[in-house]
């Protein structure tokens, strides 16, 4: 398939970006962190397209991003005390959440009773996830491959194996968000990234 690449600013880049997700395509992205690549959280045959397309081993979770806070109730079966303290300071940001999945979100997503969950602050990544819902999503390049930072960079790794690449410059972050244990009382981070551990660990006591 040859890819097609339009810009943030295209007065199709959002038509053509839910076409896709509704078709069962994927759709690669800006957000604040890396460009992602993403898909309908629902549709079973477009999440093992994003496996295969990525080379991902399907042992391995896939985060769900959400546009607004009502559409974390879609994704998770109860946001605990910690992911709320969290959420409440970082998102939009940088931050992942784990936190206990409904039983309709399917297990190739994750194959455990948890669910990974975060709110981009991107303009594009929020619009385009207010107008479609919450999307399945992973940084788009190839497993083990370097973080996209940019279009080139996807195009570079995935030329040729995803439909539709928006592209918005350079993301402002560069770092991976994240990934916070919240079904736990006490902070466990499963990925360094964006926010930093001490600054968790504050916002914690802050409210504790």
């Amino acid at each position: 398939m040859e890819t097609v690449v339009l810009d943030t600013f295209n007065e199709n880049a959002f038509s053509l970006s839910l076409e896709t997700l509704r078709q069962g395509n994927l759709v690669a992205f800006p957000t604040d962190t890396v460009y992602g690549l993403a898909v309908d959280p629902f549709n079973i045959s477009a999440i093992i397209k994003l496996y295969e397309t990525k080379g991902r081993d399907n042992n391995k979770a896939i985060a769900i991003l959400v546009g607004s806070l009502d559409q974390v109730d879609l994704i998770a079966e109860h946001f605990t005390e910690n992911a709320k303290i969290l959420t409440r300071r970082f998102w939009p940001g940088g931050l992942t959440v784990i936190v206990p999945k409904r039983k309709d979100i399917p297990d190739l997503l994750s194959a455990n009773q948890t669910i990974g969950i975060r709110m981009p602050d991107h303009p594009f990544a929020l619009e385009l996830l207010k107008r479609f819902g919450p999307l399945a999503t992973t940084s788009a390049n190839l497993s083990g491959g370097p973080n996209p930072l940019n279009a080139k960079d996807v195009l570079i790794q995935l030329n040729d194996r995803v439909p539709l690449v928006i592209d918005g410059g350079q993301c402002p972050g560069g770092i991976p968000s994240t990934v916070v244990d919240c079904t736990i009382e006490e902070l466990h981070i499963l990925r360094a990234g964006a926010i930093t551990e001490e600054e968790l660990q504050a916002e914690l006591q802050r409210n504790s």
